[in-house]
């Protein structure tokens, strides 16, 4: 079984790898039952969804009927108004066949017209303060990819006191010297104020080289067991933080295995570690 920890202030101890359900965008629904059962296997009890995530949502929704008491769900908005952001949140509800969900989350909001457009009066965040008042959604996020985004979290968190953030955190990522003490100021803080720190791209390997791809991720992913559990156990090596899945379902299982077998590396990083064709997603 996979440990848990408490997921920031929320008061929920969510297992530390949380199933990153852009895994469903292009699945079937008995493709996405099956990955249930792993989760189920692993005791794996966060799941992490978008409105943006293909039908994902649609293939969550049967197991809700039957499994909502036993995951933490969340989803995101990628709307940056207030209107727009309102009618996918409701629209998320439908589709994953529930009354609320646990964390609605702002996403990928890292560039700063869109920031201010979601921040400001007439924006998402208006959206889902009052989605959160009116019951539908008990706590709220911010979620974001490439290097800047450790610095917007920053920004986002004195605007307002989220419950959760989400960005990319790596061995090869934390190579970037600026990148990484963003990162280290983020955690501080997150730290501090008890917020939820969820952790993307453990086993990304490189942007694909050529247009031929092999899984559903959008960057070249680690497939080798080994190597999988050495960015794993990077990862998990940091108390405190969370991991989310990769977006493709035939890798879910070695996650959960490598997270269930997790052992501290005895060198920071290992050998293995530092030999893997690594190279960074974002620049």
């Amino acid at each position: 079984m996979i440990p848990t920890q408490p997921f920031g202030r929320t008061g929920h101890q969510s297992t530390r790898i949380i199933f990153g359900a852009a895994a469903l965008g292009q699945a079937t629904q008995d493709e996405a039952d099956r990955g249930l059962e792993l989760l189920l296997e692993y005791g794996i009890n966060h799941i992490d969804t978008a409105a943006s995530y293909g039908d994902a949502e649609l293939r969550i929704g049967p197991w809700m009927d039957r499994h909502r008491d036993d995951f933490f769900l969340a989803t995101k908005t990628g709307e940056r108004s207030y209107s727009a952001a309102r009618d996918e949140i409701h629209r998320s509800l439908e589709r994953l066949r529930v009354n609320r969900v646990d964390l609605v989350q702002l996403h990928n909001l890292v560039d700063p017209i869109e920031w201010d457009q979601a921040m400001n009066p007439g924006g998402a965040l208006e959206a889902a303060l009052e989605a959160q008042r009116e019951g539908l959604v008990r706590l709220i996020g911010v979620t974001g990819h490439g290097t800047p985004i450790a610095g917007m979290h920053r920004r986002s968190l004195e605007r307002h006191n989220f419950d959760s953030v989400l960005l990319p955190y790596s061995y090869v990522l934390m190579q970037d010297p600026k990148y990484a003490r963003d990162v280290e100021d983020l955690m501080t803080e997150c730290v501090e104020r008890d917020v939820a720190v969820q952790t993307i791209k453990a086993i990304a390997r490189r942007p694909w080289p050529s247009p031929e791809h092999m899984t559903t991720t959008w960057y070249e992913p680690l497939t080798a067991q080994e190597d999988i559990d050495q960015a794993v156990w990077w990862v998990l090596d940091r108390p405190g933080i969370f991991l989310n899945s990769a977006s493709d379902l035939g890798l879910l299982a070695r996650i959960l295995d490598a997270a269930e077998r997790h052992e501290p590396l005895e060198q920071r990083p290992s050998a293995r570690l530092q030999a893997m064709d690594l190279q960074p997603l974002f620049v």
